[in-house]
């Protein structure tokens, strides 16, 4: 089959030219993925799957706050809000209950969105 390997290719070449703001951009839909197949798996009680995707999301807030760059105001805000959904995505771990993963997305979904916007008014695509 061609078609998943086209798609793989395609998606290489999406993520290689990407720009840094839209790179930030699918690193919010792959947690919020990740999110979502968590809080399905916690749902279905496959702990594993659940524990596998949790982990998924946290070292996509620990890489988003690791590139954070402090010299902007700015940072400052979005390290605060790592830093919550950090302690929230903890307390999913432990409790493997599917409303604190989906506080976790609602969070990333809003961050998301509110980036597409700054992305869409300083015309980054």
């Amino acid at each position: 089959m061609a078609l998943p390997n086209a798609y793989a290719q395609y998606n290489n070449s999406r993520i290689l030219t990407a720009s840094p703001a839209e790179l930030t951009l699918l690193l919010y839909e792959g947690a919020i993925k990740f999110g979502n197949i968590a809080i399905l798996k916690m749902e279905q009680k496959d702990i594993q799957g659940a524990h596998n995707n949790i982990v998924r999301v946290e070292k996509i807030i620990d890489y988003l706050r690791e590139t954070l760059d402090m010299k902007y105001p700015v940072a400052q805000d979005f390290e605060n809000i790592y830093v919550y959904l950090s302690r929230r995505i903890t307390d999913a771990m432990v409790s493997k209950n599917p409303a604190d993963m989906e506080e976790v997305v609602m969070h990333l979904r809003s961050v998301r969105d509110n980036w597409k916007e700054v992305m869409k008014k300083a015309n980054v695509s």
